[in-house]
Parts: structure tokens; sequence; C-alpha cells
């Protein structure tokens, strides 16, 4: 039997493990990448490939980076020209016209990091934990023109659990999404999976996280500080202000009930860190990042910073 053919389109780190499995499995022939444009990055500022550009590269696969999509007739052409089974989109970071959807022969195909129809949109690893979700998974779906709302082919779930960061749900999703695109592809071309409608009345949407997100209330609950805490590591991580300076929280733990008669007030100091009251029940602090510093234990902040009882953590003040 021949190979199927897929044109692949994604850019970040999540979408490097779909494009392995599909070359590495020796089922298809991807004739070609379509990623973003390099992006300055880093404190130099210099420009960048991105993840999947440099994979696509090490393979020898021909990769395009296109300024835009839209009414792109050159790119439309050379779509044409390859005439692939699939187009494959996984975390490729814009919204595709109709132009593009119906150019594969058998469907546009996306690679989703939720169980939709919950968590349409840019961060559903993110949401997920922000919520206090239980599970979340990968979605296999038909690309339509509005965002994530195309037809489910299947879906595989994961628990989260209270050690899951955002980056360790990011890579255990994207290796799943790789495994269960090889495997459905064919599945999808010989039509024993079929396309189910998502129930609209269940949809739920996720938008951009910005820097500012990450700013700590200390009058919401532990267990809500705790999720956040987790859902932006690495980026752009919770944080808070001890003494006029940003410190970011990498990492803590819900300790006991109740509350105190302050929220972010420090109530207790030991060896291995230090306790904070929230809106209900108090947060145990086990590593920081100081402004300006590298990441470290919290009871090496203690001593270097002199925390003691009583300190308040918040404002900029």
């Amino acid at each position: 039997m021949d190979k199927l053919k897929v044109v692949f389109m994604g850019t970040p780190d999540f979408a490097v493990p779909s494009l392995k499995a599909l070359v590495e499995s020796g089922k298809f022939d991807v004739p070609l990448v379509i990623t973003q444009p390099d992006k300055p990055a880093g404190r130099g500022k210099r420009l960048t490939p991105p993840a999947v550009k440099k994979f696509a590269l090490e393979k020898g696969i021909p990769v395009i980076q296109p300024e835009k999509i839209k009414e792109n007739r050159e790119l439309f052409e050379i779509l044409k020209e390859i005439s692939p089974d699939f187009i494959v989109v996984a975390a490729y970071g814009k919204i595709l016209p109709v132009e593009l959807l119906n150019i594969p022969l058998i469907a546009p195909v996306n690679v989703h990091a939720s169980l939709l129809p919950k968590y349409r949109g840019a961060s559903p690893i993110q949401s997920a934990i922000l919520n206090g979700e239980k599970e979340t998974g990968v979605t296999i779906m038909r690309v339509r023109e509005r965002l994530d709302s195309g037809e489910i082919y299947i879906q595989e779930k994961t628990e989260i659990s209270d050690e899951d960061t955002a980056e360790t749900l990011h890579d255990r999703l994207s290796v799943m999404g790789g495994k269960l695109l090889v495997e459905a592809l064919p599945r999808i071309a010989s039509g024993e999976l079929k396309p189910i409608p998502q129930n609209e009345s269940e949809a739920t949407y996720c938008g951009q996280i910005k820097k500012e997100d990450g700013l700590i209330d200390w009058s919401e609950p532990a267990k809500a500080i705790f999720n956040k805490i987790r859902a932006f590591t690495p980026w752009p991580s919770a944080f808070t202000y001890f003494n006029g300076k940003l410190l970011k929280i990498m990492k803590a733990k819900p300790v006991g009930s109740g509350s105190c008669d302050a929220t972010g007030k420090v109530v207790s100091v030991d060896d291995e860190g230090f306790t904070v009251s929230t809106g209900d029940g108090f947060l145990k602090i086990l590593k920081v990042k100081p402004e300006g510093r590298k990441e470290m234990e919290a009871c090496d902040f203690i001593r270097g910073y002199r925390v003691k009882e009583g300190d308040i953590l918040g404002g900029k003040e």
C-alpha cells in the first residue's frame, strides 16, 4: 500500500513529537513542513527558529515559513501540487482559512491538548491545572475554520496529579498526541474512525496567558494558589512581592486549613520553607526565584533574605 502523504503544520516544542512520530513510524510520506517565521528570543533577541523547523531540517524535510496564510496564493498552489492525503496541524499558532482546509484529499487533522469540547483555545494545559481538573487528554480532530470546533476522531485521557506542572503535563500530552496521531490517520483514511460532532453546549474556552496573570492573590484559597503555581510553571511563573521586590514562587504545597488575621502573612518558618496564610488554608513555600537571582530552595531564601514570622507577601510597597 502507498504511504499516506502528510503535510505538517506546527511550531513549538509541543508539535515536535507529532512530527517525529509521523516521520519515524515509516507509514507516512512527509514532503513538506510549514511553520511560523523565526522569532527574536532570549536576552540578545537573536532570531531563533521554531522547534519544528529545527527537527524538520535535521530530518531533511523541506520547510516553508509564510508570514501569512490567509489569501496566500503561492502557498495554496504549492499544497495543491503536493496533493496531500492529510494536512496535520499541531500548535501551528494561526487560524487556517477554508481554502487551505479544503486542499487535503482526506481531511485536515489537528492534535489538541485537551478533551474537547472542554478547553478550546490557546492554553488548554495550563487551564486544566488552574481549574483543578483531575484528568485531561489529547484529541485528534478534524480542523474547521472556527477555533477547535471540528469533529472528534479519537481521544486519550491522562490523570493530572498534584505533582504535575504545565511543563510535565505538556511533555506527556505532546508524546501521547504523536502516538495517537500515528494510530488515527490510517484508521481515518480507511473510514474506520468516523468524525463525531462536538457537543457545543459543553464547550469551554481558554485564552492566551499573559505575564501579569501570574500575580498571586493571597486572599484566594491555598488550593487555588497551589494550582496556579503548577499551571504557570515554567512560564510565566506565579509571583508575589517581598519587601517591594518581585518573588517567583516555583514550588509550594497546601498545609492545614483555617485562616489567620491577614492573608499573605508568614505564619511560620522552618528548615523546609515558610508557611503563608491565604483566604482559606495555608501554603508552604518550598522553592522561590527572587528578582535577578537563580531559583533556590526556600530555606536558602529564608537565610539570605531574613524571612521571619509576621512578614507580609503581596503589594509592591
